[in-house]
């Protein structure tokens, strides 16, 4: 079997087909779930949006507005929502207050550039920052989970112990810059690594790259 990096995607779309990830009705709903769904499952995220939608407060001023304690209610289905209410405020303040709460200025800047300004942005690391440029903003960025590491770590592609930047500078140099083929593989590895290349008990035997 071909395992290269283009080998294993092509294998993985034949198998699962397109995922259409990141499920959202804006780029800001993107930008939101991305903080939300830090230590948490989708499921609970998506009860958060949803608490958001219903009551018409997915909107960058109106999130901020908010107290503390409300915001942390609303977002309370994903865990750690005190935490998570003081990160997405932090967001929202750099959102609105360097870009006017426009993800097309924000798409406008120098991806680099912007990827530090993220991380400069207090609760979001590499992996929230690089979900944001690649699916909110279709910037060409890699996105590396504990999903992406496991699968590659037992394909012996890479090391077990290996960091972020690391692990995203392969993907980065090995295959073209286009975002829709990132979006497309990271969604693919996030699909494997739930169905088949589990923490525990993984299914190997049927897995689709043995």
């Amino acid at each position: 079997m071909d395992l290269s990096l283009k080998g294993i995607y092509n294998k993985l779309y034949g198998f699962f087909g397109p995922q259409r990830w990141w499920p959202a009705d804006s780029a800001f709903e993107v930008m939101i779930g991305a903080i939300l769904t830090q230590n948490t499952s989708w499921a609970n995220v998506e009860k958060a949006i949803a608490n958001l939608k219903k009551n018409k407060l997915l909107e960058a001023s109106r999130l901020y507005g908010l107290s503390d304690a409300r915001l942390a209610l609303l977002i309370r289905s994903a865990g750690y929502y005190n935490v998570k209410t003081k990160r997405l405020k932090s967001f929202l303040e750099f959102f609105i207050k360097d870009y006017k709460a426009s993800h097309k200025k924000m798409a406008q800047a120098d991806t680099m550039a912007l990827r530090e300004k993220l991380l400069s942005v207090k609760g979001i690391g590499p992996e929230t920052a690089d979900s944001i440029l690649l699916y909110a903003l279709g910037k060409p960025v890699f996105v590396v989970d504990a999903y992406t590491k496991r699968i590659f770590a037992r394909h012996k592609i890479i090391n077990d112990a290996g960091d972020y930047g690391s692990v995203q500078r392969i993907f980065m140099k090995n295959l073209p810059k286009d975002a829709g083929l990132f979006n497309e593989y990271h969604a693919l590895l996030v699909r494997l690594g739930k169905e088949y290349c589990s923490k525990n008990n993984p299914k190997c035997t049927s897995c689709p790259l043995s």
